[in-house]
């Protein structure tokens, strides 16, 4: 789209089309030097740059340190520490607007919970505190990838987010319940999946296998379900498009050992050569206030290596056509996922990105939700929609694929509206996922206004609106109508409690 095709858009907002605007400008420069192979692929649609831009001038995802804004307040804002509930919501609110992203929104909003408990002295108060400040959050910062955390401790503040989201129904912000069974009362996350069940949110990640993954509970769940450090973030993602990677292989074992190989290579120099530039040229961490008051740290963001298609790469490389055979139900397609993430894990070990310091100089693997224009592309490593099979063997497999993330996976599983008659059986279904290894778990009613896509919420009824021709604050609403009509995300299988 061009920008006077921008400007002529009588679907956008305002600021969508000022922030369209401003992709085009970016992208009609030309700084990143890509090899020709590297070209090629991204040419093809193997390498896949996300719409990040051609010139990186801020890191995708950004995860201030909200904790010690709380503490110091900024002296850039000209915001002392709050010492009440509107304090502390105004300048959370304030901090948002100047938080940059991909999307130009915050991909995180902090650990809501525990960021406002300390000011909980009157709960009608705070109730009303809260339900301000999710209200204006979901009308200004206009973007399904806004992501909150709560959990895993249970806390006034979390029980009031989670009484007035299902009020509001609202799809910004995004949220997930960071869950250890150890800590997190069952009543807790019954009340959580009761929201989950009404407006498509909380989502639940696995706590103990976050920390233990990250090497430490300070981290956040940000954007779609990504786990990235506080203070930190990811420079950038990129991913690598299996489904159609495998079309360059003349067999299972070509693929393996000359094919793969070659495509991580390439793709980790391309996301090199990203980083570089917003390092070493763009001036973002020399200049931005949120370094110089401590809020972000250039030493703990990550390369994200995103992948997708896995079940489409197998089903082809097999050339399996009954269901018998397929991704999800045959062990030789499972077990060639499992191979196929095993290389790439390899690949990566033998590369070192000195700006990658707070995982090792590594490019962390991310299994990435796909993207508004795939069609026949299944979101990193879920098996494809219409396929998908009963839940039990369905969570054993997904679960097969988890452990290779630290920077996020996750998978779906709607369920009938009778479901919120019986969270309790819920619960025990996550409890059991998380226990065979499942990372990140999410789920909805198919009765909900508010569905999740991929790894983002938006609402039916703005996708009716746009299907009109009619404006929708949401920016992501456009990218859930083109999953909703190309990937079928609205069929997927409704599970019966």
């Amino acid at each position: 789209m061009g920008a006077l095709e921008i400007i002529k858009d009588h679907t956008l907002t305002f600021e969508q089309k000022v922030i369209n605007l401003a992709k085009e400008a970016e992208n009609s420069l030309n700084v990143l030097n890509y090899s020709g192979e590297a070209i090629r692929l991204k040419e093809k649609g193997i390498i896949c740059d996300l719409f990040e831009g051609a010139a990186p001038y801020r890191p995708r995802y950004i995860l201030p340190d909200y904790e010690k804004f709380m503490k110091q307040g900024s002296e850039f804002l000209r915001l002392t520490p709050p010492t009440d509930i509107w304090e502390a919501v105004n300048n959370l609110l304030i901090l948002y607007k100047h938080v940059p992203s991909i999307t130009t929104f915050p991909v995180w909003i902090g650990n809501l919970d525990t960021l406002l408990e300390p000011f909980i002295n009157n709960e009608d108060e705070a109730r009303h505190a809260i339900k301000f400040l999710l209200k204006h959050v979901d009308r200004t910062l206009t973007d399904s990838f806004v992501h909150a955390n709560i959990g895993p401790l249970e806390t006034k503040a979390g029980r009031i987010i989670l009484e007035v989201e299902r009020e509001l129904q609202d799809a910004i912000p995004n949220i997930t319940l960071k869950y250890d069974p150890n800590i997190t009362p069952d009543e807790f996350v019954i009340e959580a999946i009761k929201t989950a069940l009404t407006v498509a949110k909380p989502s639940f990640a696995n706590h103990q296998m976050f920390v233990s993954d990250l090497g430490s509970e300070d981290y956040g769940i940000a954007s779609c379900y990504n786990g990235l450090h506080v203070g930190g973030g990811g420079s950038t993602l990129i991913r690598l498009v299996l489904a159609k990677l495998a079309g360059e292989a003349s067999s299972v074992e070509d693929f393996k050992k000359n094919i793969l190989p070659n495509a991580v290579q390439v793709m980790a120099e391309f996301m090199d050569e990203r980083i570089r530039f917003l390092y070493e040229e763009s001036g973002f961490f020399e200049s931005n206030f949120l370094v110089k008051e401590g809020l972000i740290d250039r030493n703990r963001f990550t390369g994200m290596f995103g992948m997708v298609g896995l079940a489409e790469c197998v089903n082809t490389l097999l050339h399996a056509s009954e269901q018998k055979e397929r991704f999800g139900y045959s062990e030789t397609a499972n077990q060639l996922g499992v191979e196929i993430l095993e290389i790439i894990q390899d690949e990566l070990a033998k590369r070192n990105n000195p700006f990658n310091v707070v995982s090792g100089g590594k490019h962390t693997m991310h299994a990435q939700v796909g993207i508004d224009t795939d069609s026949g592309i299944s979101p990193g490593c879920r098996i494809p929609i219409g396929e998908e099979p009963a839940l039990l063997p369905h969570i054993q497999q997904t679960a097969l694929y988890h452990k290779y993330f630290p920077s996020g996976i996750g998978d779906i599983m709607p369920f009938d509206k009778t479901a919120s008659n019986n969270p309790a059986y819920v619960l025990d279904i996550i409890k059991g996922a998380f226990q065979t290894g499942m990372r990140y778990f999410s789920t909805y009613s198919d009765d909900c206004d508010v569905i999740r896509i991929t790894g983002y919420l938006v609402k039916k009824s703005d996708m009716e609106k746009l299907t009109r021709g009619e404006n929708v604050l949401n920016d992501a609403v456009v990218l859930g109508l083109g999953a909703a009509q190309k990937s079928k995300i609205l069929e997927r299988k409704v599970r019966n409690v």
